[in-house]
């Protein structure tokens, strides 16, 4: 029997039948992703055709498409289903604004789209005095790292660029910034994320005010840009950095940038701009060893106490015990240094060792990081069958069930988009995904050997 639904006038209708009232879509749209997401993105989206199993979506630009689809599309496909629970999938056109449009946009921003350029990038180009040279902890996996570093504050230009890469929470942050506050009161310096950058990108094709982005971006004798690997996958931005880079670069700006991988290894970026960003000084931040986990956290707690005159009793031993269990990143170890503080303060009493093991356990007990890569060689093992096979586009069933577990457990354990995982298992579109964890689900819940594979699978993911 076809799924059946009442609208306004009490008639139950089919679900074939249902049509998409797209202000009230757009209107859960707001309500989902806030108003700057919605403003900045989702505004701009109309309905161009409706069908039974799919909409037919317009977008400005193809970067705006590319952008919605790797991040909000997912969430986009599920409010949707809400509305009409027979729509599977989306399709977006290109559609050039109308001329009406655009010239009523100018007028209305024609006299302050200078000031509004400059006052939106001042509010996010500030530096953090607290994240200085003075107070960035030496060790050995970042000594390389902070050394030149300040040798760009003394020689600019003579590493150009400079690139500083390292996994999150390394320190990468810390010592552009530290850069910046360095050469502010001689240079006009630039610091800015890539994401911020794209996001005035955006705004500035919106506004058709792309000479004055240009003009401030490009003016910098100091670039700082962090978190480089933003821009992959999208060719609009990627196209506008690779021109501000050589710009600056040929007027002799300095350009710093961080990144959390190599230059060569950013998938999904223009050779040429790999290449460029190869011409310079690479350096990596590795993560920290136990004897520069051990300066942080002294260091932490000196700090706390001279900033709220504060005695901090924490034994040498559980010092020690935090140092060696904290594995990840630097910002992981300060959390956790926080959580024990607060936890003996609360409790007015020194802990030890094992009353940290009871507050930590759900820290320190985490499942390592699950990536696509990862599951994909465990399920082709898994299931003893070669990884090109896994992703080819063969269907036979010892193939195409593995393929979708694949899948189904790339969901489940990553964050990763729908559209991400598809590409993963070569190129295939987000909806493929979709089918795979729906029949997956299905199976496992009446299949007692599906249930015992998935169950297998994910515990040799989580615990090696």
């Amino acid at each position: 029997m076809k799924n059946k639904s009442v609208n306004s006038q009490n008639i139950f209708v089919s679900e074939e039948e249902k049509t998409i009232n797209w202000p009230d879509l757009q209107a859960e749209f707001k309500k989902n992703f806030g108003e700057e997401i919605y403003s900045s993105w989702l505004k701009n989206i109309t309905l161009i055709k409706e069908y039974n199993d799919y909409l037919v979506l317009g977008v400005p630009t193809r970067f705006f498409r590319d952008w919605i689809v790797s991040r909000y599309l997912d969430k986009i496909l599920e409010l949707i289903r809400n509305f009409k629970l027979s729509l599977n999938r989306i399709e977006f056109k290109i559609i050039e604004e109308q001329k009406n449009n655009k010239s009523e946009e100018f007028k209305i921003d024609e006299f302050n789209k200078i000031s509004e350029i400059k006052d939106s990038i001042l509010n996010y180009n500030r530096l953090n005095p607290n994240l200085n040279f003075n107070n960035f902890i030496k060790g050995s996996s970042n000594e390389v790292a902070l050394s030149y570093s300040k040798k760009v504050c003394e020689h600019t230009s003579r590493y150009n660029p400079l690139y500083i890469y390292g996994g999150v929470g390394l320190g990468k942050t810390h010592l552009l910034n530290a850069i910046g506050l360095e050469l502010q009161s001689t240079n006009e310096v630039m610091f800015i994320s890539a994401e911020r950058f794209m996001y005035h990108f955006i705004k500035s094709i919106k506004k058709n005010d792309m000479v004055n982005f240009k003009d401030f971006f490009r003016k910098s004798s100091v670039f700082i840009i962090d978190d480089i690997q933003f821009i992959r996958g999208k060719e609009s931005l990627q196209e506008e950095f690779f021109h501000t880079f050589n710009t600056l670069l040929e007027k002799g700006s300095q350009i710093v940038i961080s990144a959390d991988r190599p230059p060569m290894k950013l998938d999904r970026v223009q050779e040429r701009i790999k290449s460029r960003l190869s011409g310079g000084l690479i350096i990596d931040i590795d993560i920290p060893d136990l004897e520069l986990k051990k300066n942080i956290i002294n260091n932490r707690i000196d700090h706390i106490q001279s900033r709220f005159k504060e005695h901090i009793n924490i034994s040498e031993d559980v010092i020690n015990f935090i140092a060696t269990e904290a594995k990840t990143n630097i910002r992981e170890l300060i959390g956790v240094l926080n959580r024990v503080i607060a936890f003996g303060r609360v409790h007015k009493r020194v802990l030890n060792i094992a009353d940290c093991k009871s507050i930590l356990k759900d820290v320190f007990s985490q499942a390592k990081i699950v990536t696509v890569d990862k599951i994909q060689n465990a399920v082709s093992n898994y299931f003893n069958i070669s990884l090109n096979d896994m992703l080819s586009q063969r269907r036979s069933r010892p193939l195409a069930r593995p393929r979708q577990i694949a899948m189904f457990l790339a969901k489940k354990l990553t964050s990763r988009s729908l559209p991400e995982i598809g590409r993963r298992f070569a190129n295939r579109d987000h909806t493929t995904v979709i089918h795979a964890v729906k029949t997956i689900s299905r199976i496992s819940e009446k299949d007692e050997e599906m249930r015992k594979n998935i169950n297998q699978l994910r515990s040799l993911l989580l615990e090696n």
